[in-house]
């Protein structure tokens, strides 16, 4: 399915799934679903430099076709979140995917990028 394909109501429902992700984590996120141009990881890598703040900031690449997942994060997001819970967000997404569901894989990895993308929480001593 490339990116035209997806109805109105897949793309709201992803953007929805970008803004609670961008509030939990406060990083920035963003999807292509389509043809890469060329290899993937060399494509997502320019589309993610391209990006307003590529160190603060996540993107995940589908090219359904071709099966291929690509998540290109930037330096500051690579503090919290590390290549273990990226890939798990990852088979998340391509479990959902080969049951033909990419609207749900992309929110459910999206939402899991996020989570684990959170600086953790700290106590402080009085």
């Amino acid at each position: 399915m490339a990116a035209g394909e997806l109805r109105s109501s897949d793309r709201h429902e992803i953007d929805t799934a970008i803004r609670a992700a961008e509030q939990a984590s406060r990083y920035e996120f963003s999807v292509f679903v389509g043809k890469a141009d060329g290899a993937p990881r060399e494509f997502a890598t320019r589309l993610h430099a391209a990006s307003v703040a590529p160190d603060r900031s996540v993107l995940i690449l589908v090219d359904p076709r071709a099966r291929v997942i690509e998540v290109v994060t930037g330096a500051d997001v690579r503090r919290t979140l590390d290549d273990q819970s990226v890939e798990l967000a990852v088979l998340q997404m391509r479990s959902s995917f080969a049951e033909g569901d990419l609207v749900v894989g992309l929110v459910r990895g999206i939402a899991q990028l996020a989570e684990h993308a959170r600086a953790p929480q700290t106590r402080h001593a009085h």
